[in-house]
């Protein structure tokens, strides 16, 4: 299942240092972040994928010589949206004519 707030490990795209710590360099549909390990595969919100801390992100990845532009193309294909690849829920046609819905 694909986590709306937190991040997953599908999503690093690669582990990069800054300033002694170690960081993880990941993407959503949003484009790319940095990351700490305690906020992977936990049931917690990230506040580094939310904050505007991820406004500077590019000069970040800049500083440590990494092209940004070229990293979000490269892994596009790791972007899921939610719901995605999910197996749909079974609607019953007889309570769904009753609502108006479609199935």
């Amino acid at each position: 299942m694909i986590s709306r707030f937190g991040s997953t490990s599908a999503m690093v795209v690669q582990q990069v240092e800054e300033g002694g710590k170690t960081y993880f360099l990941a993407i959503d549909e949003k484009g790319l972040y940095l990351t700490t390990a305690r906020y992977l595969d936990r049931n917690l919100a990230d506040p580094h994928r939310f904050t505007a801390a991820r406004a500077n992100t590019a000069a970040r990845l800049a500083a440590l010589r990494l092209d940004a532009a070229a990293l979000t193309a490269a892994h596009q294909h790791l972007v899921r949206k939610a719901g995605e690849g999910e197996p749909r829920k079974k609607i019953n046609p007889l309570k769904a004519s009753k609502r108006g819905v479609k199935a």
